[in-house]
């Protein structure tokens, strides 16, 4: 007389493991996501019907409502900001210039930037959001 088993044999996956695993890219991602934002200075800047997007080599000058200017997230003075910008050219000067400026400054603060890129010739950029 053939015996017969109760319990059957069930195929498994085990689990367990790929909760670990999504929790580690999941932080993996966040860390690498707030890392790559090269916009740490937080200001509003003035809105644009149209936005051009542009991946050259860019230097990035932010200007603060308190009248502090950043090259590259480095805090410089308005008078060292022209010998700051020009040391970090290439020797080509191919690279451009974007200026972060909020919309409330005066036109003033703007037209002082730009002339040291007018003197020296390079190319500017104004940052805008969106409308």
């Amino acid at each position: 007389m053939p015996i017969k088993r109760n319990k059957r044999f069930h195929a498994e996956v085990a689990t367990s493991s790929l909760s670990d695993i999504m929790f580690f890219l999941l932080l993996f991602f966040l860390i690498i996501s707030t890392l790559a934002n090269p916009n740490v200075i937080k200001m509003t800047l003035p809105k644009s019907k149209t936005n051009e997007k542009t991946n050259k080599q860019l230097i990035t000058i932010s200007v603060t409502e308190e009248k502090k200017f950043f090259v590259d997230k480095e805090e410089v003075s308005f008078e060292t900001l022209e010998t700051t910008l020009l040391a970090k050219m290439s020797p080509s000067k191919d690279q451009t210039i974007v200026i972060r400026i909020p919309f409330n400054m005066q036109v003033q603060d703007l037209v002082d930037v730009l002339q040291i890129g007018v003197r020296n010739k390079l190319k500017f950029l104004i940052a805008t959001s969106p409308k």
